[in-house]
């Protein structure tokens, strides 16, 4: 017979999840513990006025399948019963889509959790190795991604659990080392007098880089979106766009060197989201692991961290499945973010 702390972990099914970002919105339901999850198609935030109107007309409008219990993982930190996302204008709340859903059970996790979540049960297949280093498979683990924002999650391994240790690391200072650094640098746009990791590296961060290089150069601008600079820099007709790319996967490096130190991240260093499966002919190349690994007075233990980009196109939910099927096999701290009828 479950003991009580068994009880406390059960999610009923059917189970809707959702990975909800600044851009786009992903959801699936999963029927059972051994279904596969049924997906439906991407949505574009933009295109719905709140998060209900989402589900309701993508998702509910679209199966017969009710669910009984929801897992979202959303971009932003979770607080209370009116959770606003970080660079979206919906307001997650639970209460009332328990109403409007007759759901049993919401629980509300910071999106980059959910990527954690994957980090812990993502095969060989759906990962893609950047350089040297062998994963411990029972130590700790970081996961950032540059998308919309910069998200970054660590990954704990205690008690024969995986514990996702959600935060804002996006948002650590970045700054120049090396002379070109510092002609590149007085050009990024700053927010009240810092430089973050965020502001370089994310979607719009890789427009603001590229415009700094611009400037420093004096060199007139040609693109204005972060696909035509990956699109120029990749394919080499323009060397301010491949500049661009080459220091993006620089200061990526530091930025998650950092955060595999911070973390002890002997189980892997992983890199989600779109920007970095697009590049990843650019953080293939030295700099990358390079500014990785240079770390002194630690070099040695960073190249034996091994890096990868996670190249599964629904991350997010493959994490949130994965625990919605195995709770009790994860650590996640469901106080104040957990409802129930």
């Amino acid at each position: 017979m479950p003991n009580i702390m068994d009880q406390e972990a059960i999610i009923h099914f059917p189970i809707l999840i959702g990975d909800i970002g600044g851009t786009n919105a992903r959801f699936a339901i999963l029927v059972d513990a051994y279904a596969q999850p049924k997906e439906f198609p991407i949505l574009a935030t933009a295109d719905f006025e709140t998060i209900e109107e989402a589900i309701q007309t993508c998702v509910l409008d679209k199966t017969s399948v009710q669910p009984r219990s929801a897992i979202f993982a959303i971009a932003g930190p979770v607080d209370g019963d009116e959770t606003p996302l970080t660079n979206c204008p919906w307001v997650v709340r639970p209460k009332q889509m328990m109403r409007d859903f007759f759901l049993e059970d919401v629980i509300v996790l910071n999106d980059f959790e959910a990527q954690a979540l994957a980090a812990a049960s993502l095969d060989d297949e759906h990962r893609h190795r950047i350089g040297g280093g062998e994963i411990d498979s029972n130590a700790s683990r970081v996961v950032l991604g540059p998308g919309t924002g910069l998200g970054v999650a660590g990954l704990v391994y205690s008690n024969h659990n995986w514990i996702p240790v959600p935060g804002e690391g996006g948002h650590i200072d970045l700054g120049p080392r090396t002379e070109r650094d510092f002609a590149i640098f007085p050009h990024i746009e700053a927010i009240e007098g810092r430089i973050s990791a965020e502001q370089v590296l994310c979607g719009s961060g890789m427009v603001n880089l590229y415009r700094a290089v611009c400037k420093a150069d004096e060199i007139k601008p040609a693109y204005k979106a972060p696909h035509e600079i990956t699109a120029a820099g990749l394919e080499g007709a323009d060397p301010v766009a491949a500049e661009t790319l080459s220091l993006f996967a620089t200061y990526l490096g530091r930025v998650a060197g950092d955060l595999a130190l911070v973390f002890m991240a002997r189980g892997g260093v992983f890199l989600s989201g779109g920007i970095a499966q697009k590049i990843v002919p650019v953080l293939e190349r030295p700099e990358f692991r390079a500014a990785f690994e240079d770390k002194a007075p630690h070099s040695a233990l960073l190249k034996s961290i091994p890096t990868n980009v996670i190249t599964h196109p629904l991350a997010a939910l493959f994490g949130l499945a994965s625990f919605a099927r195995t709770p009790i096999r994860f650590g996640v701290a469901t106080e104040g973010r957990r409802w129930r009828a």
